[in-house]
């Protein structure tokens, strides 16, 4: 019996309809390394697109080609709104691109680089400007306490 007439979804169509990458409502603040990596995602974008086209077009691949339409309009939009910002000198204060030590109540000492949302990796010590630990922790200085999760720690070095 053909598809036509049966009520299951075509699972291809189905698969094709992938939501939109949400977008996120904060100024899309990024240093020099956060665009570099913003310019490379949208040219593998770019890449897959075309890739997805000369593999025979959306029949042959509806999933790849709705991926690659989705990334494509995702890092345009983030490539358009992106508002580099440049970190130059040394300062005492903690700001956006810029390096933090903290020593938290436990004993714990922990560093780590405010960086644009798209470049942030917790994992590997980069955190969001509009993250908790970020927000609570701008404009600060050496010495200064502040408060995370409830608890106190103290700004220990900035670079």
């Amino acid at each position: 019996m053909s598809v036509a007439f049966t009520k299951e979804g075509d699972a291809e169509a189905t698969a094709a309809d992938l939501p939109d990458r949400p977008i996120s409502p904060h100024p899309n603040l990024v240093t020099v390394e956060g665009l570099a990596a913003i310019d490379a995602a949208l040219a593998q974008a770019r890449a897959a697109y075309t890739a997805a086209q000369s593999a025979g077009g959306i029949e042959a691949d509806r999933t790849a080609m709705a991926r690659a339409t989705r990334d494509l309009r995702y890092y345009s939009a983030r490539r358009a709104n992106a508002q580099l910002v440049e970190t130059t000198g040394q300062t005492d204060t903690v700001r956006f691109g810029g390096g933090v030590t903290i020593d938290r109540e436990d004993g714990r000492r922990q560093t780590f680089r405010i960086v644009g949302e798209d470049e942030a990796d917790p994992a590997h010590g980069s955190v969001s400007h509009v993250s908790p630990l970020a927000r609570a922790l701008l404009g600060k200085h050496v010495g200064d306490p502040a408060v995370l999760a409830g608890a106190e720690v103290e700004i220990v070095a900035v670079d």
